[in-house]
């Protein structure tokens, strides 16, 4: 069956970094476009950062842009998000989730999705 499990969450403080993990099974992840989303407490589920199935593109939300970054490793079916200058505001839980509609920013076109991890980062 499909599983997606995230790891790498911790406790940072301000413009220090972060790497998430999210490894796949029941499916080969160089297959699908794969994307992290997150939600802070009292706030909506926001698109972070996609990547294609053959990683030829990438997509950020403008508020990582610069500072976090999409890659995928196909031997290890693994997906990881490496966040770097990491800011209070992206203190949130981060999920993973494999895309299967036409849009890549809409949690609505992702139909696999993790447990998620928590990443807080202090002021």
């Amino acid at each position: 069956q499909v599983q997606l499990v995230e790891s790498g969450g911790g406790l940072v403080q301000a413009g220090g970094s972060l790497r998430l993990s999210c490894a796949a099974s029941g499916f080969t992840v160089s297959s699908y476009a794969m994307g992290w989303f997150r939600q802070a407490p009292g706030k909506e589920r926001e698109f972070v950062t996609a990547v294609t199935w053959n990683g030829g593109s990438t997509y950020y939300a403008d508020s990582v842009k610069g500072r976090f970054t999409i890659s995928r490793d196909n031997a290890k079916n693994t997906v990881y998000l490496q966040m770097t200058n990491l800011k209070p505001e992206d203190t949130a839980v981060y999920s993973c989730a494999r895309r299967s509609g036409s849009s890549m920013y809409s949690s609505g076109s992702y139909d696999y999705w993790g447990q998620g991890t928590q990443v807080t980062v202090s002021s």
